[in-house]
């Protein structure tokens, strides 16, 4: 089921994942994303989205059913987010967004070790 509103769903237990969420909420004044930690698995079921790819990274689902994932989900969401859209055309210069897929995947893959989780 699509959700309302733009959806972001993120590792609530990861402290760097926290950290940017936010982070994001700051930037999203008009409350325009709904936040949804992946350890919600009834809200992340709802959504449609099966539990191992939340876990490895983020994703976006927009009401239309959309749904963008890792670094493609960071380009979307820089659409909603008032100073941050700019952003969105970065990622649409040839050879940007497989960089950003493959930085993503870097630190996805240690986000854990970024930020510890008790430093919260």
């Amino acid at each position: 089921m699509a959700p309302d509103r733009p959806t972001i769903v993120f590792d609530g237990s990861c402290g760097f994942c926290r950290d940017t969420i936010d982070l994001v909420s700051r930037w999203d004044r008009a409350g325009t994303l709904a936040l949804v930690p992946f350890q919600q698995s009834d809200r992340v079921a709802e959504l449609g989205l099966a539990e191992p790819a939340v876990a490895a990274e983020m994703h976006l689902v927009l009401p239309d059913g959309r749904v963008f994932a890792g670094a493609d989900a960071v380009a979307e969401i820089c659409r909603f987010l008032p100073g941050l859209r700019f952003c969105a055309v970065i990622f649409a210069i040839p050879g940007v967004r497989p960089l950003a897929r493959r930085a993503y995947a870097w630190v996805a893959r240690r986000r854990h070790c970024l930020v510890p989780t008790a430093a919260r």
